[in-house]
């Protein structure tokens, strides 16, 4: 242990910070857009639609059977080559992710939409409401509040995954832990801390859920 120096720690806190940053942005960024467009999804599977309820089942289907980082490259690589539209690393992986995370929300808040009985989107047709009124006002409230637990477990995946952007260099906490431990030539010390640093914060985050999901049980 005497050969470890973590004195370099403070010194690469400012270039830590800015990883972090990206981190948490990226996070809330796909959350936000996910949990929308998996929304969106989640109403056209349930839709009598055919068309509709197909093509959400093939997006959703396709993108939850590749791996994560096959899709990052993918969005990186081609979206300039095809649409001729040249993109950092950092936007293309706020719309790689979010493209990628609605599929996981889609089957998160579809599930939560069915364990609300559908004796009240009757009872809301017969009060005279549509269906985007009894969806708004009825079955969406109560479905979030059911399934936020999950929507947050979810969320923690998400963020351990945007360390995943390394590879294509955008500038995550992941990355910025190996370019000071490579600038101090001390890369085990970063890398110990930046483990720290996602775990104390996804435990906490983990702590939270489990409080969560102990209301939500007594509110049940």
């Amino acid at each position: 242990m005497h050969q470890f120096d973590f004195s370099v720690i403070p010194q690469s806190l400012p270039f830590i910070w800015q990883g972090f940053l990206f981190s948490l942005t990226l996070t809330l960024t796909a959350m936000i857009g996910g949990i929308g467009l998996g929304t969106l999804l989640a109403l056209a599977r349930l839709s009598g639609g055919k068309f509709l309820s197909r093509a959400a089942a093939i997006y959703v289907d396709t993108l939850r059977s590749i791996p994560l980082l096959m899709v990052i490259l993918w969005c990186f690589l081609l979206i300039p080559i095809i649409f001729g539209v040249r993109m950092g690393a950092e936007k293309s992986a706020m719309i790689t992710f979010t493209l990628f995370e609605a599929a996981f929300y889609c089957e998160i808040i579809r599930a939560g939409i069915q364990s609300i009985p559908k004796g009240q989107i009757n009872a809301g047709y017969a009060l005279g409401m549509d269906y985007r009124t009894v969806m708004g006002n009825v079955i969406l409230p109560q479905a979030f509040r059911n399934m936020l637990p999950i929507l947050l477990t979810q969320t923690i995946v998400l963020f351990q995954d945007t360390s995943l952007v390394y590879a294509i260099g955008a500038s995550d906490l992941l990355h910025a832990a190996e370019v000071t431990g490579k600038t101090f030539n001390r890369p085990v010390e970063m890398y110990a801390f930046a483990a720290i640093v996602y775990f104390i914060i996804c435990f906490s985050l983990s702590t939270i859920v489990k409080r969560l999901q102990k209301r939500i049980a007594i509110i049940r």
